[in-house]
């Protein structure tokens, strides 16, 4: 049960701030850097795999460990890390094999993909320990 919590606790705040993050500054950094290539709709099923997967991800490598340890400050740094893997990956083969795609595209969405993971997984454990579940 606290495993299901943590990834609850993970994934609403993560989905909550990606959803203003990608309204106020990603879309209209790809509208001005890639608008030929954005997809209109969205293609919102494959977003809601990518984010139920990654969510996985942060707990298993970021939320347990820093839970268990009782330290916020290495769930911090292994969701950060993870995060800077996860987005730099996708960025920089972008980069790499795409017209248009762009350094300021590239460096934006890594800083945020490596804030983002570490800070949800934070407030992802915080969440946890406020209802009671205590780290095996």
């Amino acid at each position: 049960m606290p495993t299901i919590a943590l990834y609850v606790a993970t994934l609403v705040p993560f989905l909550a701030l990606d959803a203003i993050w990608l309204r106020l500054v990603m879309r209209p950094l790809f509208e001005a850097e890639i608008g030929g290539m954005l997809r209109d709709p969205l293609r919102l099923d494959i977003a809601a795999a990518f984010y139920l997967l990654y969510i996985a991800g942060v707990v298993h490598f970021a939320g347990l460990p820093g839970w268990r340890a009782d330290s916020l400050v290495q769930t911090f740094l292994n969701g950060a890390f993870l995060g800077l893997i996860a987005y730099g990956t996708y960025e920089i083969t972008n980069f790499a094999t795409l017209r248009g795609w762009t350094w300021t595209i590239v460096l934006t969405d890594m800083t945020w993909g490596t804030l983002l993971t570490g800070t949800s997984a934070v407030i992802g454990v915080v969440v946890v320990r406020a209802f009671g579940f205590a780290a095996r």
